[in-house]
Formats: structure tokens, C-alpha cells, sequence
């Protein structure tokens, strides 16, 4: 008798652990040649809601630990892709992409992982200041975690693109609520599956799958969602500035009618840090 293959059943990665969403629905993902891959969750609002109070949880613990263990916490997880890079290549491949291509962006996603565990104990050396004044106070600037952030991915480059809207968020001590690429989500759910086996807690990175247009409102008025990541069109960018503003929710955006090239240089670095931080200045008297 001929052996019929175990499917994999995908899940999404809330909390720490692996959910079905609680709608229960599923759509059927096939890969660039009509093959069926896997049911893939379709999560709902209540989804994303449960991942925002999983993120707030996690957060403050994350955010008190010092940038040298997030740095060491994030090299871990560069070595858990590392590991694992055949396997997430040929994840990236079934979205359609050449396997040099697929390399390419596994290898990248690496280094970027990389690139920001450096920047851990180093960025707040830079964006925070001592202040010069003219009264008989000291007078400094130092730089703060703003919470839970959303993060919507772009459809192309599933794995790179994601972590690059990622991590600049977490290496500061931010939480993320992360809606993975629509048409390609495979690669994020494997992911997930590294997040869980590497030393990030449970909680600081959550990634739902699903459509954009049924999150995309909840991820906008939120109001533990201080700010919001996105590779958005134009209308999805009106959608999610309109329900930010009931809250002052803050919103970066990056055009989806665009072609943005993930493995530039500009693609990464101490300004995409920058976007989600919040200053504190403090005025401390002296000689009185």
C-alpha cells in the first residue's frame, strides 16, 4: 500500500504558542503551480485582539531587559535561521521565486537579523542626547519603548520584507503584532516555528495569516496598538491614518504601489529604529 504524507497544518504563533484561528477558517494555499501546499488560518479580529493583549503582556519584561541580551537574544535567532535556511528557501521557492533568488533573500534576512542584534546597546548612545541649557539645570534626553505595534507585511519578499519591519521595532524593547504577507505566508509560519525554539519570549513577536482588508480597520483604532508598520496602497494608507488619528496612533508607511528593494543598505539601520521609540527629557537642577 502506497504511503500518503503527513500535510503540515499550519499555525499561526500568538503568545508563545501555536493557534488555529477561532473563526476556524482556513483557505486553501497552493504554490505557483497550482499544488496544494496547506490550509492556511485565516484569523479574524478576535485573533488579533487576543495577539495585542499577548504582546502587552510580554512587553514590559522585554522592553526592561538590556539591549546587550536583546542583542544576544536576536543573534540566537539568526542561528535558528541559520539552521534552518534549506528548509525556509524552499519555502520562499513555492511563492514561485528561483532558488538563487530564494537563497539570496534567506541569506539577507540573516544578516539583518544580525545587523540589528548590533544595534541593541548602541542606538541609544545616538538618539539620545545631554542637552545643552541656558539655566542651572542638567538637562538629557533619553530614549523610551513605545508598546505594541502592528506590523503588515508586504506581499512580496515574505521572509525578508517582514523582518525588516520587525525588527527595528523589537530591538528598542517594542512588542509586535505582525500580519504576514496575503498571497505568500508559508515562509512566516515557519518562522513562528523558529521564534518558538529560539530565546525571544513568548509574546514580544506574534504573526497572524489572513486577509488584509478584514485586520486592517482593528489594526488602525486599536487603542493598545501605539503605532502602526505597514507596506500599504493608497486606500489601505487612508484607512489606517483615518482610524490612527482617534487614538494618535503613531503610522509609518511604505507605498505598495512601489518597488521597494529590501536588500539596500537604506533598507535597515539607526532611523528605522528611530520610527518607534518615544524621548523622555529630563530637567535635573544643579548648583541650587
Amino acid at each position: 500500500m502506497a504511503r500518503i504524507s503527513i500535510t503540515k497544518t499550519p499555525k499561526c504563533y500568538v503568545g508563545g504558542a501555536f493557534i488555529r484561528s477561532e473563526s476556524g477558517r482556513v483557505t486553501a494555499w497552493h504554490d505557483d503551480q497550482g499544488r496544494f501546499v496547506a490550509n492556511m488560518p485565516q484569523c479574524s479580529r478576535k485573533d488579533l485582539r487576543n495577539a495585542v493583549e499577548a504582546a502587552a503582556k510580554a512587553g514590559a519584561a522585554w522592553a526592561k531587559r538590556s539591549g546587550y541580551n536583546r542583542g544576544q537574544i536576536l543573534y540566537r535567532l539568526a542561528e535558528m535561521l541559520e539552521a534552518r535556511r534549506s528548509e525556509m528557501s524552499s519555502a520562499i521557492r513555492l511563492a514561485g521565486m528561483g532558488q538563487a533568488a530564494a537563497d539570496k533573500e534567506v541569506t539577507a534576512s540573516i544578516d539583518r537579523i544580525v545587523h540589528y542584534a548590533g544595534w541593541t546597546d548602541k542606538y541609544e548612545a545616538l538618539l539620545g542626547s545631554v542637552n545643552p541649557v541656558a539655566s542651572a539645570h542638567f538637562n538629557f534626553t533619553v530614549t523610551e519603548a513605545m508598546g505594541v505595534i502592528g506590523v503588515i507585511a508586504a506581499d512580496d519578499f515574505p521572509l525578508l520584507a517582514l523582518l525588516s519591519l520587525v525588527l527595528p521595532v523589537i530591538t528598542s524593547g517594542n512588542s509586535v503584532v505582525a500580519l504576514a504577507s496575503a498571497s505568500h505566508p508559508y515562509p512566516a509560519i515557519l518562522l513562528g516555528e523558529m521564534l518558538a525554539t529560539s530565546e525571544l519570549p513568548g509574546g514580544v513577536v506574534n504573526i497572524l495569516t489572513g486577509q488584509r482588508g478584514d485586520l486592517l480597520s482593528t489594526f488602525a483604532t486599536h487603542a493598545h496598538l501605539r503605532g502602526v508598520s505597514a507596506v500599504a496602497t493608497a486606500e489601505e494608507g487612508i484607512v489606517l491614518q483615518q482610524g490612527a488619528a482617534e487614538n494618535v496612533k503613531r503610522v509609518k508607511l511604505l507605498a505598495a504601489e512601489k518597488s521597494i528593494d529590501w536588500h539596500a543598505d537604506n533598507a535597515q539601520g539607526l532611523y528605522h529604529i528611530r520610527d518607534f521609540i518615544e524621548t523622555k527629557t529630563t530637567w535635573h537642577p544643579i548648583g541650587v
